[in-house]
């Protein structure tokens, strides 16, 4: 893996963080340690993306501030909706390091495909105001961000999942929650330039024999939650992505159940799979919205996210 990719996700420093959770004892050490963990994981830019424009003129902003919040806090999104009124929708959840505003360009993609697109800041990011995000303070965004998304696309028919890279960690924790509903209230995931886990990242990346595992508290283990979606499932990853292996997509897909699609894209990096897919990517998309829906398996609705 390149030397940049390591100063950007600031995983070089994860075998250090280990060994520094195997020796220090006190919890104010190791809630220390766990603070710099989330900064180096989420990587947060603060102010705009260097190539945000602007905002398209439809597009409508707002902010969430469920009870449940501290006073200050909130999640700021968009509502992008799209030209025909019974357009089906998107629920974008982005990754690390940029908000809203350097996502643009992809949920112009997906507009331009036909679809409406609510997209969130998770709290700490861009105008959303908050603590330091957490695994489990992600998922619970994307959570209320669900909420609101019911309400602008009524029908279940026409809700997609969409997560890119952590942002996908996020979007298959929701879709396993949701996965337990009888019946479905969404159509379907796709997840684009995603991982097994935090922890296979960190290790392919900083090249370490460590347990990395056991020792983060940041897990986000999709690979644990990937056959429980319960939906139709679109798995994107470009062939030459360097920041996270397509392996990862490839392990993800095989433990997923069917009906599933595995689109991988010859040249593209972690963030231009779209555009250079095309074609394939909107008939993989239509092919989506299309399949039919699996047998529903209907389990206990017990609560499932990450520690903290």
């Amino acid at each position: 893996m390149p030397s940049r990719l390591l100063s950007r996700l600031g995983l070089r420093w994860f075998p250090l963080l280990c060994m520094a959770l195997l020796i220090v004892g006190l919890p104010v050490g190791c809630a220390v340690l766990q603070h710099k963990e989330r900064e180096l994981v989420f990587r947060i830019e603060p102010g705009t993306a260097g190539w945000y424009s602007g905002l398209p003129k439809t597009v409508q902003e707002f902010e969430l501030k469920p009870a449940s919040f501290k006073a200050g806090q909130n999640i700021h999104g968009w509502w992008y909706p799209a030209d025909r009124q019974d357009a089906p929708s998107i629920l974008y959840l982005h990754g690390v390091r940029w908000n809203l505003t350097g996502q643009l360009f992809r949920i112009e993609q997906l507009h331009a495909l036909g679809y409406s697109v609510l997209a969130i800041d998770y709290r700490g990011f861009g105008q959303s105001h908050g603590d330091l995000p957490s695994e489990t303070s992600v998922y619970e965004d994307a959570r209320i961000a669900w909420e609101r998304f019911q309400v602008l696309q009524p029908d279940p028919g026409k809700r997609l999942i969409y997560g890119h890279s952590l942002g996908g960690a996020v979007a298959i924790d929701l879709a396993a929650q949701l996965g337990r509903q009888s019946p479905l209230p969404v159509r379907g995931l796709v997840i684009e330039s995603t991982f097994t886990s935090l922890a296979d990242v960190a290790t392919a990346v900083a090249n370490t024999s460590l347990p990395v595992r056991w020792l983060l508290s940041q897990k986000f283990d999709s690979i644990d939650k990937i056959a429980d979606i319960h939906m139709p499932l679109l798995v994107v990853h470009g062939l030459d992505d360097r920041y996270v292996p397509p392996r990862f997509s490839e392990q993800l897909f095989d433990a997923a159940r069917e009906p599933k699609r595995l689109l991988l894209v010859p040249g593209a990096s972690h963030n231009n799979s779209l555009s250079l897919a095309g074609r394939n990517y909107r008939q993989a998309l239509d092919t989506l919205m299309r399949t039919e829906m699996p047998a529903q398996v209907v389990t206990p609705s017990t609560g499932r996210g990450g520690d903290s």
